[in-house]
C-alpha cells in the first residue's frame, strides 16, 4: 500500500516553509466540513422554528460586566431597534445558508468566512475569560478557516463540479479567477 502526501507550502517573512499531510487527511478534511455544516443548519433552523426567537435578549445579557471590550457595542446593538430587526433575520438565515453551504460543500470559502465572522462576534459576545482565551467559539472560527483554506468543498463537495462548469469553453474557475475565493 503506498501512501500519497499533499504538500503546503507557505512564505513568512521571507522564508519558506513545507509540510505534508497524509492523503488521509481530506477525510478528516470533510468531517469537519460536514460538522460545521450541520452545527450551523441545526442551529439556524431551531431559529427559525422557534415560536417568538429574538435575539435582543442574547445581545441585552452580553458583555455586561466581565470586561468584554466590545462591552459599548453590544449595548448600542440591543439598544438600536433597527439593528435588533436585522439580527433576528441575519442571524437564524446566515446560521441556516452557512451551514447548507459548508455542508454541501458550495460556495464554501464565502459560507465559510461568514460563518468564521460570525463566531467572532459570538466570541466577543460570550466573553468570559475566567479560563482562558480559548472557548469554543473561538476553536469554530479556526475551524471554518481552515475549512475555506482547506478548499473542503472540493472534497465530495458541489464546488469541485462548480468549478469545471465549462463557460464558453473554459473551466468556470479559469474564466473568472476571482471566484476562487468563493468556492473550494
Amino acid at each position: 500500500m503506498t501512501t500519497q502526501t499533499n504538500t503546503f507550502e507557505t512564505r513568512i517573512f521571507g522564508r519558506t516553509f513545507t509540510g505534508q499531510a497524509h492523503s488521509l487527511s481530506a477525510w478528516f478534511v470533510l468531517a469537519l466540513r460536514l460538522m460545521m455544516g450541520y452545527a450551523f443548519l441545526h442551529a439556524g433552523y431551531g431559529k427559525l422554528t422557534e415560536a417568538g426567537w429574538s435575539a435582543s435578549g442574547y445581545l441585552a445579557n452580553v458583555a455586561a460586566t466581565n470586561g468584554n471590550p466590545l462591552q459599548g457595542v453590544f449595548a448600542w446593538m440591543v439598544a438600536t431597534p433597527w439593528f435588533v430587526d436585522f439580527v433576528n433575520v441575519a442571524v437564524p438565515w446566515g446560521q441556516l445558508l452557512i451551514g447548507l453551504g459548508v455542508l454541501f460543500g458550495a460556495l464554501t470559502r464565502l459560507a465559510a468566512f461568514f460563518g468564521a465572522f460570525m463566531m467572532v462576534l459570538f466570541y466577543f459576545g460570550n466573553w468570559d475569560i475566567a479560563h482562558g482565551y480559548v472557548n469554543g467559539d473561538l476553536a469554530y472560527m479556526i475551524v471554518f478557516l481552515a475549512v475555506a483554506a482547506l478548499g473542503a468543498g472540493r472534497i465530495v463537495g458541489l464546488d469541485a463540479y462548480i468549478e469545471r462548469l465549462d463557460v464558453g469553453g473554459k473551466a468556470l474557475i479559469e474564466r473568472y479567477p476571482v471566484l476562487g475565493y468563493l468556492l473550494g
